[in-house]
């Protein structure tokens, strides 16, 4: 997970989270350095923590703030995003094992809430910005989080729709 982030990397990077259910920074920052020495390479910190944003800012991975203190004492955890296809990158499969973690279930209606409100501010900020192609993105993410998580997303969809209408309008 050395060369530049992509739609495969993201995946992976929701792999690695989906084995536990979720985890911290801190936690995800152990079990990609324990990859990368099951995998005979070293860590680019750098390259992994632009890939784990990227993965966050396209919504393959999802920061899910827990309503239960666990032994962590961090309340944001990441979890796997909507639009992610989960996969296991080479030798992953043992890490929960290697890191004794324990799995964690996550509330699924609270983490479409947390990620319902995330979608709106994302659509805000990109229709003020006249993002065309953040609006385009997250047009998708908001049929996908519906079908992942128990959320009505009619409001943050219709402004992105409107949006894009105006847009093109524009471009007549």
């Amino acid at each position: 997970m050395t060369a530049p982030a992509t739609a495969e990397t993201y995946d992976e990077l929701a792999g690695v989270v989906d084995l536990f259910g979720a985890l911290t920074r801190e936690e995800l920052h152990r079990a990609l350095g324990e990859l990368a020495y099951k995998q005979g390479r070293d860590a680019d910190e750098t390259a992994l923590w632009a890939a784990v944003d990227g993965a966050i800012e396209a919504y393959y991975l999802v920061e899910y703030e827990s309503e239960s203190h666990d032994e962590t004492g961090d309340e944001t955890l990441l979890t796997v995003g909507p639009v992610a296809f989960p996969m296991l990158p080479p030798n992953a499969e043992d890490l929960p094992h290697i890191l004794d973690i324990e799995r964690r279930d996550v509330e699924r209606e609270t983490l479409g809430e947390q990620v319902h409100e995330r979608l709106l501010g994302d659509a805000a900020r990109a229709v003020n910005n006249d993002d065309e192609e953040r609006i385009e993105h997250l047009l998708d993410v908001s049929y996908d989080l519906e079908a992942w998580a128990p959320v009505t997303v009619d409001a943050a969809r219709a402004r992105l729709d409107e949006a894009l209408q105006d847009k093109s309008a524009e471009g007549e």
